[in-house]
């Protein structure tokens, strides 16, 4: 990409809407923020509300517009394959989708198999361009990074590429547990974050046992008064948290860990992380524009 031409940076979920405008060295000059994520959109209705929110910056002379994230699924503007691992910026590159040539693109998100007996396959959308921007604010081209939300992502990046990735429903366990199951009956999701109870789910997660009887234990401790309504949530995060990184040692990671996320998830992370001595640093949502930035200068 020419350093003079301007970039439209999208990042367009589930459930919200991001963009900015980038100058010629990659910095922020406006951002935008919208609750319309592609669910929130009718078929076919994708370009003109594109339009109606970003149509102003794509009438700079020359600009180009890169949109990550679902837009790119199968309930989006248009379904992108999904590029296979390993993967880093040139292959992105040419599984971008073109919706309108030399323009406006799509970026493909990525795909890997599992080393399991079934080789099973993962994906992610709009968690790539995250990736590649950390590395650049980094200055790393091989890193563990930890991406945590609803489907919790752990990534190996080696030479620049994506190497292998997996996904974790920890978010989405805990919304079911604490709002949908018998746990959240004797707990109150209002109750301020405590740390200390939360570092107690992560050491029991580590203990040896089922997580299903884990799980069941939330609500005897309730039950029994050891932990009150407002403790419960702190812990059942403890211990989902710390499931995740039950497998994950100080050893493996002698480079410190990139965290990116909510900065409410990402101080839980860190919490528990440090809580087992595996070293992070984090990075937020700018990551996003770094990554797009870099694409769009490898394109």
């Amino acid at each position: 990409m020419s350093s003079t031409r301007p970039l439209i940076a999208i990042d367009w979920g589930t459930s919200s809407l991001r963009g900015a405008r980038l100058g010629a060295s990659g910095q922020v000059l406006e951002s935008r923020e919208f609750p319309r994520g592609i669910l929130t959109v009718p078929p076919g209705q994708f370009e003109s509300v594109f339009q109606e929110l970003f149509g102003d910056w794509m009438q700079a002379p020359g600009a180009l517009c890169l949109i990550s994230g679902m837009a790119g699924s199968r309930q989006g503007w248009q379904e992108t394959p999904y590029c296979p691992c390993p993967a880093g910026f040139a292959e992105l590159g040419q599984h971008l989708l073109w919706l309108q040539p030399g323009r406006i693109a799509l970026v493909p998100g990525l795909s890997c198999l599992g080393a399991d007996a079934l080789n099973t396959p993962d994906v992610m959308r709009g968690e790539e361009v995250q990736i590649f921007g950390a590395l650049q604010m980094s200055d790393r081209d091989s890193a563990t990074l930890v991406l945590p939300g609803t489907h919790s992502k752990w990534v190996q990046v080696q030479g620049g590429r994506v190497t292998q990735f997996q996904t974790f429903m920890t978010g989405e366990v805990f919304a079911l547990m604490s709002q949908h199951s018998i746990l959240g009956k004797t707990m109150d999701l209002q109750g301020a974050f405590d740390e200390a109870i939360f570092l107690q789910g992560v050491d029991q997660s580590q203990q040896s046992g089922s997580v299903l009887h884990h799980l069941f234990a939330v609500r005897t401790l309730g039950l029994f008064e050891r932990l009150s309504a407002a403790q419960l949530p702190s812990y059942l995060s403890g211990l989902l948290i710390g499931e995740e990184l039950r497998h994950q040692t100080a050893s493996a990671h002698p480079e410190p860990v990139i965290l990116m996320g909510s900065e409410a998830l990402t101080l839980r992370y860190t919490l528990a992380l440090q809580h087992l001595r595996i070293p992070c640093q984090s990075r937020g949502a700018e990551a996003t524009w770094a990554g797009l930035f870099a694409l769009a200068s490898a394109c």
